[in-house]
């Protein structure tokens, strides 16, 4: 998970129980199980940032050319001893670059919530130019820690084109009052329970087996991002009637 930097593509598709089921059988001779966590499941804990008019929001809601967002992820039950991972996810048309800087958490506690002057240099990060790009990002946008976003993830690899990757995201939770990610994962579901998020990550194409499998089982790309919709729910103020009937079909109000 120490990846620092790298591009990709991503398709994403809402799945029932059943189809994510039939979709670990049918791709099994292909894929195998992501080497962290246990037999590729574990579970993710990001801290999101936006801004006070939620510049970050209305970026991605609008689908700029051009989006970018920040967030503070941790893994499993880290504590604050733990190494935590500062990314900014930077999305142009359908290509994604991320950058990932890796820090103890209690440091990046320090960082965002008790340090008015930080000296970067004095952090143990793993790429000080990574965190002066996060550091420049964050006095940009005045962001500031806006909602804990969770979910158990099962991650797979294909065992020939290791730049195919495709995860299974469920249990999708949300919280705005407790900040703190070593709490743990907890929060409001802002998805159906009984939906799952399938990402599909490639470098150039899906390949042609995997399109046919999905295909097979009638699974439809959708457009979801975690951000916003979790959001939608925590700010229902701020969501037009007609979205807050579009999210009660997706589930989680």
């Amino acid at each position: 998970m120490a990846i620092e930097i790298f591009k990709r593509r991503e398709q994403k598709y809402l799945l029932s129980k059943e189809q994510y089921e039939q979709l670990l059988i049918q791709t099994s001779p292909f894929m195998r199980p992501d080497r962290n966590g246990i037999d590729g499941h574990y579970t993710v804990t990001s801290l999101y940032f936006d801004s006070k008019d939620q510049t970050i929001y209305f970026e991605t809601k609008n689908k700029l050319k051009f989006r970018q967002k920040l967030r503070l992820r941790i893994y499993d039950e880290a504590d604050i001893f733990s190494n935590a991972f500062f990314e900014i996810k930077q999305k142009h048309k359908n290509v994604v670059n991320k950058r990932r800087i890796v820090l103890p958490l209690m440091e990046a506690y320090d960082y965002l919530f008790h340090d008015a002057n930080p000296v970067l240099e004095d952090y143990h990060t793993s790429n000080l130019q990574g965190f002066r790009e996060i550091h420049h990002f964050m006095q940009l946008y005045k962001l500031v820690p806006e909602m804990v976003v969770s979910y158990d993830r099962h991650a797979l690899h294909c065992m020939d084109d290791p730049d195919l990757r495709i995860t299974f995201d469920s249990n999708l939770r949300c919280r705005k009052d407790d900040l703190w990610v070593d709490h743990g994962p907890y929060g409001e579901n802002f998805i159906n329970p009984d939906i799952i998020i399938l990402e599909v990550k490639v470098s150039h194409s899906v390949p042609l087996w995997l399109t046919r499998i999905l295909q097979s089982l009638d699974c439809q790309q959708k457009s979801i991002s975690k951000f916003c919709t979790s959001l939608e729910l925590l700010k229902s103020e701020m969501v037009p009637d007609e979205r807050l009937t579009e999210l009660m079909k997706i589930g989680g109000m």
